[in-house]
């Protein structure tokens, strides 16, 4: 990969140059290039800790560089905030959405900027609104403009955000993992707007671990690596395999596969599980030895159902039994107790303290370990929470450091040392790789299938059928609140499966109706 992005050709709305950052310990990026085209989707690739944050937070000023030059529609610049990046048409639609909820939609798209009524100065909020009204119509949106942010979808506030992004006549739009947290309908929408967009001159620069959204949408693909910028070339004549070796550098191993088990004993049974407004009659049972998928679209009660048996939103109804005996799980302690551990799908939200360190998150749920008496042992801690990072493959990171300093990869990673240092016999993991790259996913991957290997019993939730089917034994679809169909993964297809999460059967439950492929 050698062809370097050229200086000053016509049609570039940004080039960079040489740009490096240095945090303490860490070369975050050193003599970093890009150059993007004004209409083009340009994707910019690599594992987490590559850098590509720490590029995205320079172009728009959250950081500042150390060396190199910037040039945005021609002329050098160096903002020194967000808001002076947005006026000058750089914006960026960030993974962890921050809309101010409270505010209106067309509030939030003309926050900042808001018109002015000609004599008083007050704001004009029927021009607001119509302007709102109109870009949202522009983007496919039938949205009203005065309805409050904090009852729209995902996908929704995504779209406000790229209407905001318009409405300050944005020439670049950053967006970073935009489907990490939609539905593959949503997906599909928000992919129509952005191939509007391109046709209409917008440049877009697009992050993304998922390499079908990729080979699908970029004109352009831009790697990096350890900080350093490995290479552009056209998206067209690139395969997956040459691209994923760029990215990590070396050749990613392939994960067991479910043949390789033989579930054991049940571990976790389910009967007739409710919790109103979110699902309902769910029975299933979860053996040793076995990785039982959980598909479905968004909204049709996997997260809910995964919360309920770890006690942050109990039943309420139906029975669950662990090993054979009645359970009552009322909270996460309950759960604890019974040997069940859990990986939430926001790990800031339900995973993390940002503000304490590694080691300290790492053990934060094991402390009674860490004791001498009544007593901390911080020597006995760091041992604890260093021998817990080796195991699911954090590598650089240091327990002291604040947990907001790794990446999103390693982020997660700590989320599952916190859970696997109490010793779950059972464990209930949803989305563990939203937002992971290649080559950390590829070690889950392998992580979890040796879990499994080694006698736990997993309940695997997750948006991504190719991971479902590579790393389940068998696959529960679940369909507004109830199960519509189990399936082989060994013999099914993302088809079949998609089928019966949109589609499918009628039963509350697998006992009581849902089919089998």
């Amino acid at each position: 990969m050698s062809m370097t992005p050229a200086a000053h050709e016509a049609g570039w709305i940004l080039e960079v140059r040489g740009l490096s950052k240095a945090f303490p310990g860490v070369q975050a990026l050193r003599d970093a290039q890009l150059a993007v085209r004004r209409g083009e989707i340009h994707a910019v690739l690599g594992e987490n800790g590559a850098g590509k944050s720490t590029l995205m937070n320079i172009l728009i000023g959250l950081q500042t560089a150390d060396a190199g030059q910037i040039r945005f529609g021609g002329r050098p610049v160096r903002f020194r905030h967000p808001h002076e990046a947005l006026r000058s048409g750089l914006a960026m639609i960030h993974q962890e959405l921050m809309p101010f909820p409270e505010l209106t939609v067309a509030e939030n798209i003309h926050i900042g900027h808001e018109p002015a009524s000609r004599w008083l100065g007050w704001v004009d909020r029927k021009a607001m609104n119509r302007t709102a009204a109109r870009l949202l119509e522009r983007l496919g949106l039938p949205l009203a403009p005065t309805r409050p942010m904090r009852e729209l979808s995902v996908a929704e506030m995504q779209t406000v955000e790229i209407a905001r992004a318009l409405a300050h006549e944005a020439a670049l739009i950053i967006m970073d993992e935009p489907t990490s947290a939609i539905s593959a309908r949503e997906a599909e929408a928000l992919f129509g707007i952005m191939e509007d967009l391109r046709a209409r001159g917008v440049a877009m620069l697009y992050i993304s671990h998922k390499l079908d959204e990729v080979f699908r949408l970029a004109d352009t693909v831009t790697v990096l690596r350890d900080g350093r910028w490995v290479g552009t070339r056209p998206r067209r004549g690139l395969d997956r395999a040459t691209l994923v070796a760029w990215m990590v550098g070396r050749v990613l191993a392939a994960p067991d596969t479910p043949a390789a088990r033989s579930p054991g004993p049940v571990a976790l049974a389910v009967r007739g599980l409710s919790r109103r407004g979110c699902f309902r009659g769910v029975s299933f049972e979860l053996r040793r030895c076995e990785v039982l998928g959980l598909a479905g679209l968004m909204g049709a009660g996997r997260t809910p159902l995964g919360r309920a048996l770890f006690g942050l939103a109990p039943a309420d109804a139906g029975e669950i039994r662990v090993h054979g005996r009645p359970a009552r799980i009322g909270c996460p302690r309950d759960a604890l107790a019974l040997g069940i551990g859990w990986v939430g799908e926001d790990r800031r939200r339900d995973g993390l303290v940002p503000t304490m360190s590694v080691g300290h998150n790492v053990t934060l749920a094991s402390l009674r370990r860490c004791c001498t008496g009544p007593w901390i042992c911080r020597r006995r801690e760091r041992a604890l929470a260093a021998e817990s990072l080796r195991g699911v493959g954090v590598r650089g990171a240091r327990a002291g450091q604040r947990v907001t300093g790794l990446s999103g990869g390693n982020q997660q990673k700590v989320v599952l040392a916190k859970t696997l240092l109490n010793g779950p016999d059972i464990l209930i993991l949803d989305e563990p790789t939203r937002g992971i790259d290649v080559g950390a996913k590829a070690e889950l991957h392998a992580l979890i299938s040796g879990l499994a290997g080694a006698g736990k019993a997993v309940l695997l939730i997750s948006s991504e059928l190719p991971e479902l089917l590579a790393l389940s034994d068998r696959i529960l679809v679940m369909r507004e609140g109830v199960f519509t169909a189990e399936v082989d993964a060994r013999s099914a297809t993302q088809e079949e499966i998609l089928r019966w999460a949109m589609a499918g059967g009628a039963g509350p439950g697998l006992v009581g109706g849902g089919a089998r492929l």
